[in-house]
């Protein structure tokens, strides 16, 4: 199984930007995983930004509650995260996850994403 994050780049401050992480792989159910997407800035531990689950139960953390939206789309194989009024603090790398179960964990390779100005 193969997951593949869209480039992520530099983005001023206010700004939105759209991340994309498209799955591939034989024998995978890529709608009856839970997406997620992971964020770790430098210094700081890994931080789970947001998921949404195979029913398309969503979860925003704190910090981007308000600002941030994912979704799914079975058909492409793909999750995304709208992420808008983007901060410095927003800085990070950021990667996917497809999470079936501790055999079944899946992860992208990561995209940078930087808020400045």
């Amino acid at each position: 199984v193969q997951l593949v994050e869209s480039r992520g780049g530099l983005v001023q401050p206010g700004g939105s930007l759209r991340l994309s992480c498209q799955a591939s792989g034989f024998g995978f159910t890529f709608s009856s995983y839970t997406l997620r997407w992971f964020r770790q800035a430098p210094g700081k531990e890994r931080e789970l930004v947001a998921y949404i689950s195979a029913e398309s139960s969503t979860y925003y953390a704190d910090s981007v509650k308000g600002r941030s939206t994912i979704s799914r789309d079975n058909l492409k194989n793909t999750v995304y995260l709208q992420m808008n009024s983007l901060k410095p603090e927003d800085t990070a790398v950021y990667a996917c996850n497809a999470y079936g179960g501790p055999r079944a964990d899946y992860w992208g390779q990561g995209t940078q994403v930087t808020v400045s100005s």
